[in-house]
């Protein structure tokens, strides 16, 4: 008998991406998402549909089915959304991941992998070197509308733990670095993707902040096949980093690297600093992540930020 998945967000960059992995395995799929057209542009016509809101108590009561496996990845990521909308940007976090959990605890799940972020850390000092490992979590700023993410992702973890604690749902929280390579979705417009553009256009990498934040990277084939050895070896109510310990450096030096060495001096970086953060960029952090845990696991990323560059730009330019 064919396991029997689960997935949210199905429609977002990691969501779908994992999704077409599940293909390539013996695997019953079903997923939940909000827009039936996009969806089936995107996704195999075998798969399953559910369509419906996470946040809708009633529609998320009424699912019936059965399921082995959960994922979920449902979450807003653009930042001008979260700056905008973010009562709605939490409750789609909170509320969304209580009634999946009350899912899982209905179907009896063998195990669910709830996806989380980085941006759960907050603010943490690694200006000595350290990497930060899952139980070491620094401030968050209470009374910033962007803060509704980090703080929505962290309440979420918690209440993921909580119903393992309470109700013994088997569920594990995967904290990812920032995600990308191939597969890229029309409209992405986060950093990665600009640097890529700039690349094809031949035209110099404008950064909108000084690039200071440090950041932790990890190639989505790499994120994938994580996710599946946390479903299996994972502990439950526990979270892991998901990230590529070599590719973690400020956002400024990984524009000057894809300027230097992928686009060989062609293009330059050059700043136009938004001082009012209109767009919504998160505070810079010197975070610096661990990916330890994982590593026990089994897990080991092997795909280096320049070869996912490389093979990101190359899709790009034959889909150009």
């Amino acid at each position: 008998m064919k396991s029997r998945y689960l997935v949210t967000g199905a429609t977002g960059y990691v969501g779908s991406m994992f999704v077409k992995d599940l293909l390539n395995k013996e695997a019953d799929i079903t997923v939940l998402v909000r827009n039936e057209e996009k969806a089936k542009a995107m996704l195999a016509e075998s798969i399953k549909m559910l369509l419906g809101d996470i946040t809708d108590k009633s529609f998320m009561d009424s699912i019936d089915g059965e399921y082995d496996y959960i994922f979920h990845f449902a979450a807003t990521t653009k930042s001008a959304t979260m700056v905008s909308c973010p009562v709605e940007t939490a409750d789609g976090i909170v509320e969304g991941t209580k009634y999946i959990l009350e899912l899982a605890k209905r179907c009896n799940v063998k195990s669910m992998v709830y996806v989380s972020s980085m941006e759960a850390y907050g603010d943490i000092d690694c200006s000595d070197g350290h990497r930060a490992k899952e139980d070491e979590l620094g401030n968050i700023d209470l009374f910033s509308p962007r803060s509704c993410y980090p703080m929505g992702k962290r309440m979420a973890e918690h209440l993921c733990f909580l119903y393992w604690n309470e109700y013994g749902v088997p569920v594990k929280i995967a904290r990812l670095a920032q995600t990308f390579g191939k597969g890229l979705l029309p409209g992405e417009n986060r950093v990665f993707a600009q640097f890529a553009k700039s690349v094809i256009d031949k035209k110099d990498i404008v950064l909108k902040t000084r690039g200071l934040s440090m950041g932790n990277y990890c190639e989505i084939t790499d994120v994938i096949r994580g996710l599946h050895i946390l479903l299996e070896k994972g502990s439950n109510g526990e979270t892991y980093n998901l990230v590529n310990e070599n590719s973690t450096m400020r956002i400024c030096d990984m524009a000057e690297m894809v300027a230097n060495e992928i686009a060989h001096g062609e293009i330059k970086v050059v700043y136009d600093l938004d001082e009012s953060n209109a767009s919504g960029y998160a505070a810079d952090t010197g975070l610096r992540l661990s990916g330890e845990k994982m590593r026990k696991l089994g897990f080991e990323a092997n795909i280096s930020l320049k070869e996912t560059y490389l093979e990101m730009i190359e899709e790009l330019k034959g889909k150009d």
